[in-house]
């Protein structure tokens, strides 16, 4: 043991054997998911890879946090998330339906059709279905226009014209979370970051599996509101701009808006105005050519809202129970999402922390929380890792409990007891570390304020 000890707290290779060993654990895993093709069929082994993937990552990250920083770390790690990811790339997703919706809006668009105003399950436009493909008979919202932002439409447009096939279609989200990747290695270098802080995201096995495995689009999100960061101290018009891509890919990052113009001086900056109207003027014209839908636009979101709640919510089905109210607990969650959004600007909150903030409270009081909406808040624990919200990214492989009663008997609800499984263990953790740092609120009220017995 003491050998072992002074290897991995000495020598300079100890974080290559780290890397190594977790990197074939981990790559086995992934292999025997590709092997296993249909996921929906082995949820429990899929559930089962997740946690155990995430126990192995953890372990990883631990030891990488606590042995002498290897100049070769940062490329061997990314080397082996790219490998993970190809590894999973050509594999049909089957744990989530919504890239058969993706594809399903890009070829609508090769027809001329405006995906804000067609439906999937009108049949005037069957002959855009497989109707062979089970799969894309099940694509989420089949009775309503699309909800996705215009950026990403041009990119289903695009990817629907060139890579049809259902694995290639996954190619654009995979690409821009490798670019994601690369981005945060290069903003850790500079930063004097270590390795076991780009881990965090590029080994995270919620992050491989639901974008080279699902193909979600949030990862074109992520790679412009990375960008955005990255830059946000040298070319603040660029990274406003940036900023604006991300909101039109994934509409999340629209919260971040107040915080960039109130560093940028907005409102006393003319600059500031400026860089405000250029990400107006951006967002204009990627709704250009969707703009015959304008009105049909919030009617769609006002159905999608009434439609879909309650799936994997935290805070947001405490606060429904209580008050039997959807209206109450959406609405509370509203309040605190805008107003962190307001007093990070207010006090000009460090912009890592101020996202991590408020993507942290829309994750935890949404209505909707799928597992992979908490990919957005990892880029941002590679800046503050937070042992709860890490553990929380490894539980959220427990959700896809759904499937099996989905699969057997059509039911799409999410288990109150696999919910719990979730959530509880973060909110300890989460209550643990809030008294580690403040011991005063745990400490005996009698107790005298000084020590003078």
């Amino acid at each position: 043991m003491q050998i072992l000890r002074r290897f991995f707290t000495r020598s300079p290779h100890s974080q290559t054997a780290i890397l190594v060993a977790g990197f074939l654990i981990l790559e086995a895993m992934y292999a025997w998911l590709g092997h296993l093709r249909n996921l929906e069929f082995f949820v429990v082994e899929t559930i089962a890879v997740g946690l155990l993937g995430g126990v192995v990552y953890l372990l990883v990250m631990f030891g990488l946090e606590h042995t002498p920083e290897s100049r070769n770390s940062f490329w061997l790690l990314l080397v082996a998330a790219v490998l993970f990811r190809v590894t999973l790339w050509p594999l049909v997703p089957t744990l989530s339906n919504d890239l058969y919706r993706y594809r399903w809006d890009g070829k609508a668009q090769l027809r001329g059709l405006n995906p804000y105003l067609v439906q999937p399950d009108d049949p005037k436009f069957d002959d855009l279905l497989n109707l062979n493909d089970n799969y894309e008979l099940r694509m989420p919202a089949m009775d309503m226009p699309t909800i996705y932002p215009p950026l990403a439409e041009q990119v289903f447009k695009y990817t629907a014209r060139y890579l049809p096939a259902t694995a290639a279609f996954k190619l654009p989200m995979e690409l821009c979370d490798i670019l994601v990747m690369i981005l945060l290695a290069i903003w850790l270098r500079a930063e004097g970051g270590r390795a076991y802080q780009l881990v965090i995201y590029a080994w995270n096995p919620l992050v491989v599996i639901e974008f080279a495995g699902s193909g979600h689009s949030d990862a074109l999100a992520l790679a412009a509101l990375v960008g955005a960061f990255l830059i946000i101290k040298s070319r603040r018009t660029m990274s406003t701009l940036l900023l604006a891509v991300a909101t039109l890919l994934k509409s999340f990052p629209i919260l971040l808006f107040p915080l960039w113009l109130r560093r940028n001086g907005w409102p006393r900056s003319a600059r500031a105005w400026l860089e405000g109207a250029a990400a107006a003027a951006l967002a204009a014209i990627c709704a250009w050519p969707y703009r015959a839908a304008l009105h049909q636009i919030p009617i769609t979101m006002a159905i999608f809202e009434r439609n879909w709640q309650d799936n994997n919510a935290s805070l947001y089905t405490m606060l429904k129970i209580f008050s039997d109210s959807h209206e109450f607990a959406a609405g509370i969650g509203v309040g605190v999402a805008v107003g962190l959004a307001i007093w990070t600007a207010l006090r000009k909150i460090e912009p890592t922390r101020a996202a991590f903030l408020i993507l942290c409270s829309v994750l935890l009081f949404s209505p909707n929380a799928y597992p992979w909406y908490f990919t957005w808040v990892i880029p941002f624990l590679c800046f503050r890792p937070n042992p709860a919200w890490l553990l929380l990214t490894i539980l959220q492989f427990l959700s896809y409990k759904v499937l099996i009663e989905y699969q057997d008997y059509g039911i799409f609800n999410f288990d109150p007891h696999y919910l719990a499984l979730t959530y509880i263990p973060f909110y300890a953790v989460l209550l643990w570390q809030v008294l580690r740092k403040n011991p005063v609120l745990v400490a005996p009220a009698s107790l005298p304020a000084s020590d003078d017995r």
